[in-house]
């Protein structure tokens, strides 16, 4: 029987995957971890509130209400301020850290945060060590790399600048920065990494579905995934996954199944959010649920002109019951 871990990525999905996203589809099931939107940390000491924000879960013990634990990830360069920080998150509750070495986000990179360190392994080096050291040995450190920023020549020296500074092991999404989300990701990149270092190695990149993945697989060797986009758009598809790898039969979700979860998705974000925002995180969700539900779309046109929150609830609530007689 194969194994695999399915790790709902965020750090490429920063204000989709939110804790409400993790709630939601840890609750679906079929995920092992999950890792929230990055935390960045500057030169200045992290605010436990922040990372309450953040990591609700923190309240949890880091894990969400079905019990699926969730990995602080951090983004910087500032050894010494991530390792506080790293600290910190450990003390609030936090299973594991994970630093961010993968976001291609133009500002993210201008303020040398993210994918633009995969110039400079030496500073992912002195990151990662000084993490490792902050934090008690039993607590998890791991890090998100890309294949490079402008090309892929320094993709087998930044795993070892990870495995080398003390990290448990390390996820490599099969792109560049340059690459963006570009078709098609390397998976055999990430073949060549897992076969470079001895820490495990997550493949990442282009899993929409149980072909891609046993694809992934079989050409990346790593037994474990990381899928971000593909289960936003599929949010049972750690299911249909661990269905598979047990040789389970299962029926993947139906729209009429997936469309109570979307109303209680959208209730729990008007608490959180200011009602202007709350319409458009329900149409970023139903954008990417489009791809394998038609009904999404149905929906999206439906709701697409509307600003009005009430409106939209009021779509997304059944009619009431007629009372008999």
């Amino acid at each position: 029987m194969e194994t695999a871990t399915v790790t709902l990525i965020l750090a490429p999905m920063e204000g989709l995957v939110d804790p409400q996203m993790r709630k939601l589809l840890t609750a679906i099931g079929g995920i092992d971890r999950c890792v929230t939107e990055f935390i960045r940390v500057n030169d200045q000491t992290l605010p436990a509130k922040m990372l309450h924000r953040l990591a609700p879960e923190l309240h949890n013990q880091g894990r969400t209400a079905s019990g699926v634990p969730v990995s602080i990830q951090l983004l910087g360069s500032n050894p010494e301020t991530l390792s506080e920080a790293a600290l910190l998150a450990v003390e609030l509750g936090a299973p594991a850290i994970d630093l961010n070495f993968g976001c291609p986000s133009k500002t993210v990179n201008k303020n040398k945060g993210g994918s633009v360190l995969l110039k400079e392994p030496d500073i992912i080096h002195k990151v990662v060590k000084a993490v490792r050291e902050s934090v008690p040995s039993h607590i998890p450190v791991t890090a998100k790399m890309r294949l490079g920023y402008e090309d892929k020549s320094l993709a087998l020296e930044n795993a070892h600048a990870i495995e080398s500074a003390g990290a448990n092991e390390v996820c490599v999404h099969a792109r560049t920065k340059l690459e963006g989300y570009r078709r098609p990701a390397h998976w055999e990149w990430i073949a060549r990494i897992r076969e470079a270092v001895k820490i495990k190695v997550i493949a990442n990149g282009d899993i929409c579905s149980l072909e891609d993945y046993r694809k992934c697989r079989s050409v990346s060797g790593c037994d474990d995934v990381m899928i971000g986009r593909g289960l936003i758009a599929w949010p049972d598809l750690a299911l249909v996954i661990a269905s598979h790898n047990s040789a389970t039969a299962y029926s993947p979700m139906t729209w009429d199944q997936l469309f109570p979860i979307l109303q209680v998705f959208y209730e729990e974000v008007r608490k959180r959010l200011p009602a202007k925002h709350s319409p458009g995180r329900l149409k970023q969700w139903l954008v990417f649920l489009k791809q394998h539900y038609p009904e999404a779309q149905e929906l999206f046109d439906q709701i697409r002109s509307m600003a009005d929150p009430d409106l939209i609830q009021a779509v997304l609530s059944p009619p009431p019951m007629k009372k008999a007689g």
